[in-house]
């Protein structure tokens, strides 16, 4: 493939997030440079970003190589999503614009009109987009980059359980933008950190998935961005 040398980070990222790329597993210029069409330079810069967010890590004799993060450091991420998200959703109830409020009224339409259609995959990729523009509504750039980078992380460690209501799970999401178009930051806040909870409680850890997570990887035919948390 060839992509923009500003794109090579994220695809990176995409592909180390949907498996393609094993734990622990090396990371040469050379051969991604090749994957990515670029040139050496953004492959070398965006390696440096990875391992600053935590997916690569540098070791001696090996260079540049996927991250294996412990099972307490995945455990530790659900709860800052658990604490974060509410936080984000009272702060967007207090600054949120009529843009954000119309792009999350569509997303609530659509995610219930796909829930009640059984479509799995529709769903999780309009939850991403969902709890996205919700941080974005905040007002607080620091924030945003927070939550998103939270979000690729679970989704990387994490292998991930369909929602076992996906309808309720909709009609949360719905009443967490009624409370935001009505200013209540207080119910914004608790509605949302109700739906973080049940959402933790569907994830399981993906470290022992190894085999069949890669098999997963090898039939999806498409790379995972960010579509992987339960919402």
């Amino acid at each position: 493939m060839r992509i923009p040398a500003h794109s090579v980070c994220t695809a990176i990222r995409d592909d180390i997030v949907a498996g393609v790329y094993e734990r622990g597993s090396r990371l040469t210029e050379e051969l991604l440079a090749r994957r990515y069409g670029v040139s050496r330079v953004p492959v070398r810069e965006a390696l440096r970003t990875l391992e600053a967010e935590g997916f690569v890590v540098t070791r001696r004799h090996a260079g540049a190589c996927v991250a294996e993060p412990t099972e307490q450091e995945a455990a530790d991420l659900l709860e800052m999503r658990m604490l974060l998200e509410p936080l984000g959703a009272s702060r967007a109830a207090q600054r949120r614009t009529e843009a954000h409020l119309k792009v999350l009224r569509g997303l609530v339409r659509l995610g219930q009109e796909r829930a009640r259609r059984g479509n799995s995959e529709d769903l999780r990729s309009l939850g991403s987009w969902f709890h996205e523009t919700l941080a974005q509504a905040s007002g607080s750039h620091a924030l945003t980059s927070t939550l998103t980078q939270l979000r690729h992380k679970i989704a990387w460690m994490y292998a991930i359980e369909a929602p076992a209501n996906p309808v309720e799970s909709w009609a949360e999401h719905g009443a967490i933008v009624d409370a935001v178009a009505r200013g209540d930051g207080e119910r914004a806040r608790a509605i949302t950190a109700l739906h973080t909870e049940r959402a933790t409680a569907a994830h399981r850890l993906r470290f022992s998935a190894g085999a069949d997570r890669q098999d997963r990887v090898r039939t999806s035919q498409h790379p995972v961005n960010m579509t992987g948390l339960r919402h």
